[in-house]
């Protein structure tokens, strides 16, 4: 697929790496000469300095014989502009970067539709996503949720009282017929397991399964739901502002921000936070707003260790449930090993929703999942796909991939051997990298 990104930061350069990857020909416009040797110093892929809302350097990218626009410049003004002229210019698709929640509603979608912009991406909502799910869901590293809930893949950290501990898959499969492990992550290494492994203490499980399972589960890994009331965030930034809009008013929240302005403006549009201006790094500024009484800690500041060192000291203070936003990926394996309760990446998550309008394939979700070098897709069976012409043991599938369950009108199932996947089944399948293209053939 010949794909154009316009916007050289963060999420189009992480994009562009994830893309050129998977053998796509890329090309990244941006006015900074400086980001794009750095990034071509690394990333084989065709650079061209230039201005996304000039016609003549959008076309010296050859839109026209391009199947996808993708427009991530920091302003969504021009982002939105660079799309529709991208779409007059020619190009298949486009998919504009966003700041305002407006956009998403149904009736701007459709006129922003008529102006050629296909697809709005809003990397910060989905953030904030993220941080409620944390929230909320007390015993899990990371909860995704498959058409609604019929489906869930539970990412748990096993300590040494998990029953469910040096039993092999096998033995558990038996015992519990409605839950499977799709992936382990051991030491640092993404796993896909088969039969005869067993679940080490230390190690990260992957789950799928159904909602009525969902207790058995938290009981097999050991782990007991507490409520969350009271909730610190470290950092008052754009995420973590979606994140207080999404909670809603059933929490006591209290906001630690260094920057004055900022704290006005949060005060001002959230009667129900408790804003204090200081630096979140004071432990005397920590125990004087009663971190101890705290259920959850989210740092959302704009720098990765900070993020890291505020949960860390959460922690000791016996806050049970903590939240870093890490945007390093270089320290994504560092949060984890000092035992984060949940880690989040904006440039993942970003990443993550746009990279499914790049496969030859029906897919409804992909998620980058955190505590692993691998995604999870929710594909949807065309008619005649190669998927629904065999039971799943006798397709020859990616040894680096695995189905998770199978979601067929309202009620999902659990994969098995035996299982006919049928025309119009929505299909959970986790894989590593280097199984993503493999998967292609199953179901385009």
């Amino acid at each position: 697929m010949k794909v154009v990104i316009a916007g050289a930061g963060e999420v189009g350069t992480h994009l562009a790496r994830m893309l050129t990857n998977e053998n796509h020909d890329i090309t990244l416009l941006d006015d900074s000469p400086e980001k794009l040797a750095n990034i071509s110093s690394e990333v084989d892929l065709m650079t061209i300095a230039g201005s996304a809302h000039s016609f003549q350097d959008l076309k010296s990218t050859d839109l026209a014989k391009s199947d996808l626009f993708i427009a991530v410049t920091p302003f969504e003004e021009r982002n939105v502009l660079a799309c529709s002229m991208a779409s007059y210019l020619g190009v298949s698709r486009t998919i504009a970067r966003i700041n305002n929640s407006e956009y998403l509603q149904e009736r701007y979608r459709s006129k922003l539709n008529n102006l050629g912009i296909n697809e709005l991406i809003y990397p910060e909502s989905l953030a904030a996503k993220e941080i409620v799910a944390s929230v909320k869901q007390t015993a899990t590293r990371q909860l995704i949720e498959f058409s609604g809930g019929k489906l869930i893949m539970m990412g748990i950290k096993v300590r040494e009282n998990a029953p469910v501990l040096n039993k092999t898959f096998e033995e558990l499969s038996q015992e519990n017929q409605h839950l499977l492990v799709v992936a382990i992550n051991r030491d640092n290494e993404t796993i896909i397991p088969n039969g005869n492994d067993f679940i080490k203490n230390g190690d990260i499980v992957f789950f799928v399964t159904t909602p009525a399972e969902q207790n058995n589960v938290y009981e097999l890994t050991g782990k007991t739901l507490f409520e969350v009331k009271n909730i610190m965030f470290l950092g008052g930034s754009r995420i973590a502002q979606k994140a207080i809009e999404k909670l809603g008013e059933n929490y006591r929240i209290k906001v630690i921000e260094g920057d004055r302005k900022r704290c006005e403006k949060i005060a001002d549009k959230y009667e129900n936070v408790l804003v204090i201006n200081g630096d979140g790094r004071n432990l005397n500024l920590l125990r004087e707003e009663g971190i101890e009484k705290m259920d959850a800690f989210v740092a959302t500041t704009g720098n990765s260790e900070t993020n890291i060192l505020g949960c860390h000291l959460a922690k000791t203070f016996g806050v049970r449930r903590t939240v870093a936003e890490v945007e390093n990926l270089a320290y994504m394996n560092l949060a984890d090993n000092m035992d984060i309760g949940s880690i989040f990446n904006k440039k993942l998550i970003a990443a993550g929703y746009i990279y499914r309008f790049t496969l030859n394939a029906e897919i409804s979700k992909v998620k980058c999942l955190t505590a692993s070098d691998a995604e999870v897709f929710e594909f949807i069976a065309k008619p005649g796909a190669k998927i629904t012409q065999k039971s799943i043991k006798d397709l020859d599938f990616p040894e680096e991939a695995k189905i998770g369950g199978v979601i067929r009108g309202n009620m999902g199932y659990i994969a098995h051997g035996y299982t006919q996947i049928q025309e119009g089944d929505k299909v959970v399948v986790f894989t590593l990298p280097s199984g993503i293209k493999k998967l292609e053939k199953f179901f385009k």
